[in-house]
């Protein structure tokens, strides 16, 4: 490839001439010192390129080449548990190259591990037909993930020799007779990152993705293979709520990118992670997940590749039949520098100066999410969810970059300042977040858990809006003008907001909520209400019944913190409730008479 020679440095955008024969998104070596760059725009033979890497240092005159390939990811055995840079650069072989703890410019480095030798055991045979999308190997990459080896896009033809036994990742370990001759094929695949894998048909999520989170399971549910949008100001718990998402997810793989995020909070993730206990398999969550991590004080062309980076290697996993999570933290940090990039490029700017294109960048990345049947003869069903975190300036989320995500996704998780300085956490505001998946969910969990259970979470979420309304009334009257009904309907919504939504992330047991836990909780808050509501009918007093069942309603505040070995004793404390009730209607009705 023909060199060019550096014109003009505008921060991580450099301009170089005698490039008439590269093209857009070509990877380009930049300098003497071969930091990795972009092409983002051709001008006649002047070519922008955005360098992933610090530019001190290099000037007009010195050379620039294009390798003549796509910014691309190695698919192979070695993701799983390893952390990235936003260029798929292993942070630890990095540091051991680099001798730093710090990114040091033009230091170049594999991506998947080459000496680390991995089992192969065939799934074909020798004279199979195999098609792009075949499964021909497994790989036990971890204790709990086995990594499928799938014939490459584009490839098809005879098995000519395959071979068990333990191989390196660029060893050849199957050789097929094609219509081009022979091709001999290592473990190793290369995948655009701006491209989105094929597939051979989406699916209509419908399935929900357990959480463990009580406010996102029952009020505000995503699908395997929906997209979700986490908004909130500064201090608000966004980042909390996906570290919970990932480590209680019931996704089998989960990808976390960190991008453009504080480094404090990636030491979080990376202290956290190998500690924590998978419940469904009894490993440590770093053996089903990959990290990528692009903080703050990293070059900020590369936090717009990093997006990318995760999304394909999301893919990936998919295309084996895995259902796959992937968080990005934050998409907001993702698109200024996507502003950064357009300013330099003196591109007319769009709404606060993000680039006219950002709605559908984003619509882009989201897209790429979803349920799908992947290519091959087997046919298997593998989802990517998308979960992104934006952090709009001040909270404001009528700010460009939240509106463009929230036409895109359909689950809105808005979190609120003021609960979170209340000590409310999760700090999801439930009068003004949505899910667009609640009626699919509703009648998936009516089948799995019990049929009454879009009914309840339909009558909890009224119960929590007529609050909303009477608290306006108590605020401008005072609560001695409310009825009796109306002031169990603020006693229940409490205790549905207190012991239900609120929710303690550090506590060991109230972490994670299963479902049968949570279907039995929100049983009981609600039937304290009918209880109640029977017992005001027959003329008891609201005052009788909250005296009355004090103790009882201190032990369903208590019901977060029983164990999920021993959640039969909700259902114990339901039926002392109606005893309790029944002793206080009787006695109740004595005095009156």
């Amino acid at each position: 490839m023909k060199e060019g020679k550096i014109i003009k440095v505008s921060g991580p955008l450099v301009v170089a001439n005698g490039m008439e024969d590269a093209n857009i998104q070509d990877v380009c070596h930049v300098g003497t010192d071969r930091l990795i760059g972009e092409i983002i725009e051709m001008r006649g033979d002047e070519a922008s390129i955005q360098v992933y890497e610090e530019t001190s240092g290099i000037g007009p005159g010195d050379p620039v080449i294009s390798s003549g390939e796509p910014l691309s990811v190695e698919l192979g055995p070695g993701l799983i548990a390893s952390m990235f840079d936003g260029i798929q650069r292993p942070l630890d072989t990095f540091m051991k190259l680099a001798n730093s703890d710090f990114l040091v410019k033009g230091v170049e480095t594999v991506a998947l591990e080459r000496e680390t030798e991995w089992t192969f055991k065939p799934t074909v045979a020798v004279g199979d037909q195999v098609v792009a999308g075949d499964i021909i190997g497994e790989v036990p990459e971890t204790k709990v993930i086995s990594h499928k080896i799938m014939v490459p896009y584009g490839v098809k033809g005879t098995v000519k020799s395959i071979e068990e036994g333990t191989f390196k990742v660029e060893d050849t370990v199957y050789v097929l007779e094609t219509e081009d001759g022979d091709k001999a094929f290592n473990m190793i695949q290369k995948w655009p990152v701006r491209r989105g894998r094929p597939i051979a048909e989406k699916l209509n999520p419908k399935e929900p993705m357990m959480t463990g989170q009580r406010v996102v399971d029952t009020f505000f549910p995503v699908v395997k293979g929906g997209a979700a949008a986490v908004p909130g100001p500064f201090g608000a718990g966004k980042t909390v709520v996906q570290h919970q998402i990932a480590k209680w997810g019931d996704a089998e793989i989960v990808i976390y990118v960190g991008c453009g995020e504080r480094g404090n909070e990636m030491t979080d993730v990376l202290n956290e992670f190998p500690e924590l206990i998978d419940p469904k398999t009894g490993e440590s969550i770093m053996e089903r997940t990959v990290l990528i991590a692009n903080t703050s004080n990293m070059p900020v062309a590369a936090r717009e590749a990093s997006i990318y980076t995760g999304i394909t290697i999301a893919e990936y996993f998919r295309d084996m039949g895995y259902s796959v999570a992937i968080m990005a933290d934050s998409t907001s940090r993702w698109a200024e520098a996507l502003r950064e990039m357009s300013g330099r490029l003196e591109e007319m700017p769009g709404d606060e100066g993000y680039p006219a294109y950002l709605g559908s960048r984003i619509a882009e990345y989201y897209e790429r999410a979803g349920k799908a049947i992947s290519l091959g003869q087997q046919g298997r069903e593998g989802s990517v969810t998308a979960i992104g975190a934006v952090s709009p300036p001040g909270g404001d989320i009528s700010e460009p970059v939240t509106q463009s995500t929230l036409r895109i996704v359909k689950v809105f998780w808005g979190l609120d300042a003021t609960l979170a300085q209340q000590r409310h956490f999760p700090s999801i505001n439930w009068l003004n977040s949505y899910s667009l998946y609640l009626t699919e969910v509703g009648d998936y969990l009516n089948e799995a858990v019990d049929p009454s259970w879009a009914a309840m979470v339909q009558e909890a979420m009224t119960i929590l809006q007529e609050e909303a309304n009477l608290d306006e009334i108590v605020r401008l009257v005072g609560i001695d003008s409310l009825s009796e009904k109306d002031r169990l309907t603020l006693e229940v919504a409490k205790s549905i907001r207190e012991d239900y939504l609120q929710q303690n992330a550090f506590d060991d047991v109230d972490t994670f909520t299963s479902r049968e836990k949570q279907f039995l909780m929100l049983r009981l808050i609600l039937a304290f209400r009918s209880i109640s509501l029977r017992a005001l009918d027959l003329g008891a007093y609201l005052d009788e019944v909250l005296e009355g069942t004090i103790e009882l309603r201190d032990r369903i505040a208590r019901s977060k913190y029983i164990p999920e070995a021993e959640i039969s004793k909700i259902e114990q404390i339901q039926k002392d409730l109606q005893v309790k009730v029944e002793e206080i209607i009787e006695k109740g009705g004595l005095q009156h008479d």
